[in-house]
């Protein structure tokens, strides 16, 4: 999804990628062949470049280091930086240390730790690896001490976390260039399936404003005080008190950001390679009073071209972005975006894109002469030319 903003923006843009199918490879005008983790791999990229980006965080910091430290290209957001998206661990002690509100957490050495944790707790608390984890992947909620000694025993360390009475989740996205000029988006709701995010209205409702000064401040403020270049997005709980804590960061394009794609004057993928390349920051005002975004997570269908053919045919306003990626149930696939002034009236749409996309169109049943049974004739659609990306957790 960089692909695109970075022609306009005359960036040349060479992609590492594990294997040639995967959605950035099948785009990108200049592919190398290698994995993440693969010091040597990722060394080779950085020569050929001035600024080395991520689309996720599992680069090793020591790889990301040696490239900084050896001055091969710049690395943005640096690993110093990273650190903190990468290693939830990492990412607690020190939004601690800086007094960001988070919800009370303990770090897990030894089952003595969970049993203490349990018992401060009042019987239940969220454990989480400190590394890895995307998705509900690496997150699990336990009662008993002994449902996370398998986890303990793989990783030497875990994060634990009291189980925060949340009445929904916020997002709130910034943009830093290496220099500090800074640009906040407006707050949203996300809502999750499954642990996936699905949908997301833009602005969150009954946030106004004014309501959105605090949490943008935050976030820029966690921006600056690490150090970040790029987009940096803040995953919050919201209490029942209206209070925010801090669940998540990541720092890239994201899936609560989706939205601006279509919503707003510069989208999230534009802004982070304007950030990275330290190009002037664009305009983060919204085209329309609400957008929203739905994740298409896969369904029955393994061909998406019938369904979004008659997605679009639907409802014209919709913007269909594909990944290019093999459908599998509950994989992100792809999402919808649409603009306008009722959320709860956008999002029906969206969900309704969604279905066709995810499951197909139903086949049209001819009618019957007289006396002969009736024959289902299958949908077809033509060909669509899609919009495709790579992995976006």
């Amino acid at each position: 999804m960089m692909i695109g903003p970075a022609i306009e923006l005359g960036l040349t843009t060479p992609v590492l990628a594990t294997d040639p199918a995967e959605s950035a490879a099948a785009v990108a005008a200049q592919v190398r062949i290698g994995r993440h983790d693969d010091a040597q791999a990722v060394s080779a990229l950085a020569a050929e470049v001035d600024v080395i980006t991520f689309d996720h965080e599992h680069v090793p910091t020591q790889i990301l280091e040696d490239i900084e430290h050896a001055g091969i290209a710049a690395v943005r957001p640096g690993p110093a930086a990273l650190v903190h998206a990468q290693d939830k661990l990492v990412m607690r002690e020190r939004l601690t240390a800086l007094g960001h509100p988070c919800p009370r957490w303990w770090r897990i050495g030894s089952a003595a730790d969970l049993e203490d944790a349990l018992a401060e707790s009042g019987g239940r608390i969220v454990i989480k690896t400190p590394r890895g984890g995307y998705d509900a992947h690496g997150v699990q909620i336990i009662e008993r001490a002994e449902q996370a000694q398998d986890w303990l025993a793989e990783h030497g360390e875990l994060l634990a976390e009291e189980l925060v009475p949340f009445t929904r989740e916020l997002s709130a996205q910034v943009a830093r260039r290496p220099g500090g000029e800074v640009v906040a988006y407006p707050v949203v709701q996300s809502v999750q399936k499954d642990g996936v995010c699905y949908e997301v209205v833009a602005p969150a409702p009954g946030l106004d404003a004014q309501s959105q000064q605090p949490i943008q401040a935050l976030a820029l403020a966690i921006a600056e005080d690490l150090g970040v270049t790029g987009m940096l997005a803040v995953e919050l709980f919201e209490t029942p008190g209206g209070e925010v804590l801090v669940n998540e960061l990541a720092m890239r394009p994201h899936n609560t950001g989706h939205w601006s794609m279509d919503g707003a004057v510069t989208g999230q993928f534009e802004q982070h390679l304007r950030a990275v390349a330290d190009l002037p920051l664009g305009a983060t005002t919204p085209v329309a009073p609400v957008s929203v975004m739905v994740n298409l997570l896969g369904g029955a269908a393994e061909d998406l071209a019938p369904g979004a053919h008659a997605a679009l045919a639907a409802d014209p306003e919709l913007k269909i972005h594909l990944y290019g990626k093999s459908v599998r149930p509950g994989r992100k696939i792809g999402h919808v975006t649409l603009t306008g002034t009722d959320a709860d009236e956008l999002l029906e749409r969206a969900h309704r894109a969604e279905r066709l996309i995810i499951d197909g169109p139903a086949p049209v049943t001819a009618a019957p002469a007289t006396g002969a049974p009736a024959t289902a004739v299958p949908a077809t659609g033509a060909p669509l030319t899609v919009e495709t990306s790579g992995e976006t957790r």
